[in-house]
């Protein structure tokens, strides 16, 4: 999955590093033989090269990724012409520093130190801003860093393989979705309703689905979202989704919609379906890590946890909750709708409509450090009460419904709670979450609905 560079690209490239070794090293060049002129004319396409993108990225799809990779190349000339610098200024001293050349040799060092630090500070700034893959971890540690030369320059080279990869993969699903364009993959017959989890909104401040709706978008789905609150009891919730779930149907005139569901939300979903009459609207409900069977782990917390610090921390997600649109959010109550008793008891009186095709989607976190915070934390806890686990809920739980999927990952990393939505934007070696939400609502498309 690499892009490929066209001929003339390599030929730029070529160019280029010749330039930007040549350049800081030759002030005295210069001077010696007084072609000033010329000078500045180095100094003009030195710049020149820092600030536009080469012409080689024309056809990349967004101002955004021809920065990024420009960014990642101006990292490659500054590791390159680093390297080039540092040995021909270490053999600089070496010749002349007997010969009562010091203003020389100083002058040839800044300036050289001038050019490379602006080259690495272009590079880094069209990379931070641009890339969603290096994580703030690696921005942090560069500016820490920044002044230590050798821990720097091995920072940079991680920072353009990670780039590097991140744009090679992005380019590749930019000409995939070019190629099926015109298929539409993703067009079902009924609009696409996608549904929250707990503790979380849509798409109000920023999206819960992460890339994944403008992707499925992109390949002809028509996508909604539940705009419940974020903290209430499965009743609560369910009874806010059947009014989306109504409004939904006579705005578009369809009959039916596609539901997919995070966590919570699919049980919001079941009893909406069950309980509200919303099965003469709803064709599918796929739930995403949907704890079927509830969590031990939430009710041993439930249970053991002292009132008073289970008051404080729903009081203070509660009034989080409040500032971020909810009217009355309730912690309790939503999570006492996720313990293993309440869920066996649900499951016993909520019972499925025939009238619906129910599917399911489970993941796998393979190791507690490889989910972002909280997850890290909670994923040993987990697993003491629950067994293997997405960071939250058991793999024992996520069954339901006629057909059921089951992802992980090879190896250490795994797929969590999060990353089964996107919530990070992360890409996850051997897992392309896009690409899975595209392939299942096409699979919904070739099933006819």
């Amino acid at each position: 999955m690499t892009y490929r560079t066209p001929v003339f690209g390599y030929i730029y490239r070529f160019i280029a590093i010749i330039l930007l070794c040549f350049i800081p090293n030759s002030i005295l060049f210069f001077d010696w033989f007084d072609l000033w002129e010329w000078y500045f004319i180095c100094i003009v396409v030195f710049l020149l090269l820092n600030i536009f993108p080469s012409v080689t990225k024309k056809d990349y799809p967004s101002f955004r990724w021809r920065m990024c990779s420009h960014g990642n190349e101006l990292l490659i000339y500054f590791s390159v012409s680093a390297v080039v610098s540092l040995i021909y200024q270490t053999w600089f001293v070496i010749t002349f520093s007997e010969q009562n050349n010091l203003p020389a040799l100083l002058l040839s060092a800044g300036i050289c130190a001038l050019y490379e630090n602006l080259l690495l500070i272009g590079g880094l700034i069209a990379v931070f801003f641009t890339s969603q893959q290096l994580g703030i971890k690696y921005r942090i540690l560069t500016l820490i860093f920044f002044l230590i030369p050798v821990v720097r320059w091995f920072l940079v080279i991680r920072i353009i393989r990670i780039v590097n990869a991140e744009i090679n993969f992005e380019i590749f699903r930019y000409q995939r979705n070019c190629q099926r364009i015109n298929e539409k993959v993703c067009a079902t017959k009924y609009p696409v309703l996608l549904v929250h989890g707990v503790f979380f909104r849509d798409s109000r401040y920023f999206n819960y689905w992460g890339r994944i709706p403008e992707e499925l978008t992109k390949n002809g789905a028509k996508i909604y979202y539940g705009n419940h609150q974020s903290a209430l009891s499965i009743k609560d919730s369910a009874e806010e989704l059947a009014e989306r779930i109504r409004e939904i149907v006579r705005k578009e005139n369809c009959g039916k919609l596609n539901i997919i569901a995070h966590s919570k939300g699919g049980l919001d979903c079941r009893y909406a379906i069950s309980e509200l009459g919303c099965e003469k609207y709803v064709a599918t409900l796929t739930t995403i890590n949907t704890p079927h069977r509830g969590c031990h782990f939430a009710e041993y917390l439930l249970t053991n946890l002292p009132q008073k610090v289970t008051d404080g921390i729903a009081d203070k997600y509660n009034f989080a909750l409040k500032k971020l649109g909810d009217k009355n959010p309730d912690f309790i109550s939503a999570v006492s709708c996720l313990t293993a008793k309440y869920c066996e008891e649900f499951n016993n009186t909520v019972h499925d409509s025939s009238k619906v095709v129910y599917r399911s989607v489970g993941s796998k976190l393979n190791r507690a450090t490889n989910g972002q915070f909280p997850l890290n934390f909670s994923y040993n806890l987990v697993k003491i009460f629950d067994g293997d686990n997405d960071g939250l809920v058991s793999e024992t739980s996520f069954s339901f419904g006629e057909k059921y999927t089951y992802l992980t990952t090879k190896g250490k990393r795994g797929i969590s709670h999060a990353d089964v939505i996107d919530l990070n934007r992360e890409n996850i070696k051997n897992f392309d979450v896009r690409e899975f939400y595209v392939s299942m609502v096409s699979q919904l498309k070739q099933d006819g609905f």
